[in-house]
């Protein structure tokens, strides 16, 4: 079993930078591959990447390439979203995902097996 928690969302102008944290319980977090997507109101959920247990990064989609990086760090159970340059079309709620490697497509939700709650980024002038 693996609780999520994510924290470090806000209120932000256009052009700012934010970064989104979550914190795993349990001992097995090393080994599960971890994922962020995103749900803006009304949209289903988007993917928006991820990274293997190992530390291998997922391609991102067009809407976050080169803005958004995914990192971890194993041996604080945290797994962190950098999000630069945000954009209005970013507002959303981000969730955090983890999964056992292998268990299917990395950017479809289905694949994921624990989602934290979610954390509201609001990206507005």
């Amino acid at each position: 079993q693996v609780q999520l928690v994510e924290s470090g969302g806000g209120l932000v102008r256009p052009g700012d930078s934010l970064r989104l944290s979550c914190v795993a319980s349990g001992r097995r977090f090393s080994s599960y591959d971890m994922a962020w997507f995103r749900q803006a109101p009304g949209k289903e959920r988007e993917f928006v990447g991820a990274i293997t247990w190992n530390g291998g990064n997922i391609a991102s989609p067009d809407s976050v390439k080169g803005r958004f990086t995914i990192s971890r760090d194993n041996t604080r159970n945290t797994v962190f979203l950098q999000m630069n340059n945000l954009k209005t079309e970013d507002t959303a709620a981000y969730f955090c995902a983890a999964a056992a490697p292998g268990s299917g497509i990395v950017q479809l939700p289905s694949t994921y097996t624990y989602w934290g709650q979610g954390t509201q980024v609001t990206v507005s002038s």
